[in-house]
C-alpha cells in the first residue's frame, strides 16, 4: 500500500505543541467479523497518542463479538441487540464519545484499513482552523490501492444529485495537495468535532443508511463550519461498486434517501423535477420497456417501493421486496 509522507507534530490553535485532542473512533459491525478484525489491526498501528476505539455491534450472528473481544481486549465493545444500521450504530457511538468527553469522533467503516499517520493528519488539519467542523481522508480501493474511490464529495444543487470526487481516478500525484474544502466527505471515514455534534445534532435516523453523512455535512455548513478533505491522510476501502449497484436493498435506500435529502436540504422545485422526472421516471421506463434491462426487475421493484415509501413518510429500516 501507498503511505503518506511523515506528518508534522500536532499543533494547537495557538501555534504551539500541546496535548493531542481525544478522538473516539467508532466502528460499526454487522456480521463482518473478518473485515472488522482487519480494520482494528490496522488501527493498532496508528501514530496518534490519544484515541479510544469503540465497536458497535448491530446484533451480529457470526461470532464477531467473541472474536473481537479475544483479539482486541482493549477495545470498548457495545452490543446493541438489534440492527440499527449505519446511522443508529454510529449514533450509539457518538453517545459513547460524549460520555468519554472526547474532542472528536471518527466514524470509520469496518471494511477499511488505514495508514498509520492518517488520524494525526486529520486532527492536525481540523485543529489548524477553528471553522473546520468535519474532515475526511483520501480513500482508495483496497483491491486497487492506487485508484481513488473518494476525494470528498460534491453536491449538484441544480440537479439534486451528489457525486464522489476523484472516483476511479488513478493516483498520479494529482491529489498531493493541501487540505481544501469540499461539499461533503463520506461517512466511510469522517472526523467531526464533538462541539459541532452538540450544535447540529447527530445523524438523522430516518436515513438508516446512505445520504445521512451528506445531510450532516449540509447542516454543518449551514452552521458556519467548513468540510475539509485532507489528501495526505489515506485509507483503503474494501468496496465493490458493481455489487452495490446490483443490490435491490442498496438501491432502495439510495432512491428513498435521495428524496429525503432533497427535503431536508430544502432544495427548490428544479432538483425535484430533475430527480423525479429526468432520473427516476426515465430509469423506470427504461428498465420496464427495454429487453436488455429485464434483469433489473428486482431493482425496479425496489425503486418503486422506495418512491412510494417516501410519499408515505416511511423511513428508517425497511424490509425491501425482492432483495
Amino acid at each position: 500500500m501507498m503511505t503518506s509522507p511523515d506528518p508534522a507534530p500536532i499543533v494547537s490553535r495557538e501555534g504551539i505543541a500541546g496535548t493531542a485532542p481525544c478522538v473516539a473512533i467508532i466502528v460499526v459491525n454487522w456480521n463482518r467479523r473478518a473485515d472488522t478484525l482487519a480494520c482494528l489491526s490496522s488501527l493498532d498501528r496508528l501514530q496518534y497518542p490519544n484515541y479510544d476505539i469503540v465497536v458497535i455491534d448491530n446484533d451480529s450472528t457470526d461470532d464477531s463479538v467473541s472474536a473481537i473481544r479475544a483479539a482486541h481486549p482493549q477495545v470498548t465493545l457495545i452490543e446493541i441487540g438489534e440492527n440499527l444500521g449505519f446511522v443508529g450504530g454510529n449514533n450509539v457511538g457518538l453517545d459513547h464519545a460524549r460520555t468519554l468527553g472526547a474532542d472528536y469522533a471518527l466514524l470509520l467503516n469496518n471494511d477499511t484499513e488505514v495508514a498509520p499517520e492518517f488520524l494525526q493528519l486529520l486532527v492536525e488539519a481540523a485543529e489548524a482552523d477553528p471553522q473546520v467542523g468535519i474532515a475526511g481522508p483520501l480513500i482508495y480501493y483496497f483491491d486497487r490501492p492506487d485508484m481513488v474511490w473518494s476525494a470528498g464529495g460534491a453536491i449538484d444543487w441544480a440537479g439534486g444529485s451528489t457525486r464522489m470526487l476523484g472516483l476511479n481516478e488513478q493516483d498520479h500525484g494529482q491529489f498531493d495537495a493541501a487540505p481544501h474544502p469540499v461539499d461533503f466527505v463520506t461517512g466511510c471515514a469522517l472526523l467531526i468535532k464533538m462541539a459541532l455534534v452538540e450544535q447540529v445534532g447527530m445523524l438523522d435516523p430516518r436515513f438508516f443508511a446512505y445520504y445521512e453523512e451528506t445531510e450532516w455535512c449540509v447542516r454543518a455548513t449551514r452552521a458556519g463550519q467548513k468540510i475539509l478533505l485532507v489528501p495526505r491522510a489515506r485509507i483503503w476501502h474494501k468496496i465493490s461498486l458493481t455489487a452495490r449497484e446490483a443490490s435491490p436493498q442498496v438501491h432502495y435506500y439510495m432512491v428513498r434517501n435521495r428524496l429525503l435529502f432533497l427535503k431536508l436540504a430544502r432544495m427548490g422545485p428544479g432538483p425535484w423535477v430533475r430527480t423525479l422526472l429526468f432520473d427516476y421516471a426515465r430509469t423506470l421506463l427504461s428498465w420496464t420497456l427495454k429487453p436488455q434491462w429485464r434483469h433489473k426487475a428486482s431493482q425496479r421493484q425496489a425503486m418503486v417501493q422506495a418512491i412510494l415509501d417516501f410519499g408515505r413518510g416511511r423511513f428508517g429500516k425497511v424490509e425491501v421486496a425482492g432483495k
